[in-house]
């Protein structure tokens, strides 16, 4: 389930584009290479599952599937697939992460495989990859290639981020100032760090989304319809409005 989705903004484009898969990965002498499977590395820092978490609501936001931490003056849009509800994106002041839990395999970890497949689609496309070993462990950095508002083209740079969790995978795409600028970054690593994945127990196919849910006590507003701003942040007391469009929901 690392396919084209349309996004609302240039960053979102950048990330949809970037995820495509393929059959198989070729190694610089054309020969394709046998990947080795790898059972997921500790997590002594998370991602969390939530069995490993007391009280999973505790500052966070309650979205099924998972549990975002709440901080101050972060917006929290929630992104729909047909009728279910796939990611959801963080966003603090000109930066962003988007958040995508996924089933995965029992005793395997598939960031490794979804790295190359990421970094075969963007550099397919004209865009430069670079596969560094950052805060959250290996990570990619990319350059994708964009229309810029004027129509001429550009670059959009984003890290995606990714942890094998037991029977599941969480990825992680930062945009804006976060992607360039690592002191712009920290909180929006720690609330990927902080998250709770809810896998349950039921039957999933390996990369199968892990659906999320809205608030129970979100609000719906059309599309468009400006909002005061409130007083506070989305966790200083009340929920907040939340808007859903064709694609993108957001909580303020």
């Amino acid at each position: 389930m690392f396919g084209r989705r349309k996004k609302g903004s240039a960053a979102e484009d950048a990330a949809g584009e970037a995820e495509q898969v393929v059959d198989g990965v070729d190694s610089a002498d054309g020969a394709e290479r046998e990947r080795v499977r790898l059972e997921p590395e500790p997590r002594p820092d998370g991602p969390w599952d939530s069995t490993e978490v007391r009280e999973p609501a505790e500052g966070r936001v309650d979205l099924g599937g998972l549990f975002v931490p709440g901080v101050d003056g972060m917006e929290l849009r929630v992104e729909v697939a047909g009728d279910a509800i796939v990611a959801a994106t963080v966003v603090l002041r000109d930066s962003a992460v988007q958040l995508q839990a996924f089933a995965a395999p029992k005793r395997e970890g598939i960031w490794g495989e979804v790295r190359e497949e990421i970094a075969t689609g963007i550099t397919q496309q004209g865009g430069v990859i670079d596969e560094v070993e950052g805060p959250l462990g290996w990570e990619l950095r990319a350059q994708v290639p964009v229309q810029l508002p004027d129509g001429t083209g550009g670059f959009q740079v984003v890290r995606f981020v990714g942890v094998d969790g037991p029977r599941w995978f969480l990825r992680g795409v930062i945009s804006g100032q976060g992607a360039v600028q690592p002191q712009a970054a920290g909180l929006l690593e720690q609330i990927f760090r902080d998250t709770v994945v809810v896998r349950g127990e039921g039957p999933m196919a390996p990369r199968d989304p892990i659906v999320l849910k809205l608030p129970d006590d979100a609000q719906m507003v059309a599309e468009g319809v400006q909002q005061e701003e409130q007083a506070g942040s989305r966790f200083s007391g009340g929920m907040g409005q939340l808007q859903r469009g064709p694609e993108t929901t957001e909580v303020r």
